[in-house]
């Protein structure tokens, strides 16, 4: 009893502070049940929202969330933390599916994005956010200054995302947060490909969806072939999801470099370098060990040295290589211009 009147106590200490009467900066908000579809959803249609799910009994916890603060505080803006004390917001935990914790996950235009568990250290922290960014450049986020004041109230945050008050398919315990017409977090260089909000499934279906957290689950225990099943029970629902789609060549890639003998790959690829069969298995190895321009370098020398077949060859990898990344990630923006120079 007494767990839950602490938990209760902590959640009305949140819900006066995100009404304006607390401390707390725009950068770090507390979010509970009732505030999450304006200081979530609605937020995150103009910055990324990255949401810490964290418990007052949970040691790593403690360790992550003066992290993700100080980082939060460095970025000005750029993005907001959301902290989420699972405690006092069982709603909320149910619907984000939490079963260990801390857990971070971010949120763009309505849509969830993966992210981790446990206490990373700082640098992947930063580095995780670092690509949560490039995800919302992608999507053209109109940025901090399109977003609802911290202190704003539900109808006002609604307002400000263009948005009627008091829908009702937002928010733990309804459909799920977002609407079918939100566009997913991201899409192709320069336009709006098929996927969430063209036609295909929205927001909601993302947080209703375990596919993500079953995909996670898969990678972290070293099960392949299951998180390439999650990935694609996504994309059979909403096809074209960008994180799907980048999270199933990650899984590809890797099961490719784990059948390689890697010894015999690089011999192959030094005594055959107009094979694209080979310099495709190299570049492959190359990208998975953090090589990446260099297995870019690779597959666009054999495109620059071959012809019909073979060069068609070597152009498909490099292509399936790209889709490991988002697609403005500039090593695969300088790549593909530099594909395009060889081509035509």
């Amino acid at each position: 009893m007494g767990a839950r009147q602490a938990a209760a106590q902590r959640k009305q200490q949140a819900a006066t502070r995100a009404s304006g009467s607390g401390d707390q900066t725009g950068y770090v908000i507390d979010v509970t049940d009732e505030s999450f579809n304006a200081d979530v959803v609605d937020r995150s249609r103009s910055v990324p929202v990255v949401m810490d799910l964290w418990a007052e009994w949970c040691g790593p916890c403690k360790q992550l969330s003066p992290v993700l603060e100080k980082l939060a505080a460095e970025a000005e803006g750029a993005w907001v933390l959301a902290k989420v004390d699972v405690d006092a917001n069982p709603q909320l935990s149910a619907a984000l599916q939490v079963q260990s914790i801390p857990m971070v996950v971010a949120v763009l235009d309505g849509q969830l994005v993966p992210g981790f568990l446990g206490a990373l250290p700082e640098s992947d922290v930063r580095e995780w956010i670092g690509q949560v960014l490039q995800v919302a450049a992608q999507l053209g986020l109109p940025g901090p200054a399109a977003a609802p004041p911290a202190d704003a109230d539900a109808g006002d945050a609604e307002r400000a995302a263009g948005q009627a008050p008091g829908r009702p398919d937002a928010g733990p315990g309804g459909p799920g947060p977002g609407s079918a017409g939100a566009p997913g977090p991201a899409g192709p260089p320069g336009g709006r490909g098929p996927g969430p909000g063209r036609g295909g499934p929205g927001a909601g279906d993302a947080f209703a969806d375990p596919a993500f957290g079953e995909a996670q689950q898969a990678m972290e225990r070293g099960d392949l072939d299951g998180a390439a099943a999650a990935f694609e029970k996504v994309l059979v629902s909403a096809p074209g999801h960008p994180v799907a789609t980048m999270g199933l060549a990650q899984v590809d890639l890797i099961r490719r470099v784990n059948s390689y003998d890697q010894a015999k790959a690089r011999r192959d690829a030094e005594e055959h370098p107009g094979d694209p069969e080979a310099q495709g298995r190299m570049a492959d190895i190359d990208v998975a060990t953090g090589q990446v321009e260099a297995g870019f370098d690779r597959l666009l020398d054999t495109v620059g040295g071959t012809s019909g077949e073979e060069r068609n060859q070597a152009r498909l990898h490099l292509l399936r290589l790209f889709e490991a990344f988002p697609p403005r990630d500039p090593r695969v923006t300088k790549a593909r211009a530099t594909l395009s120079s060889l081509l035509f």
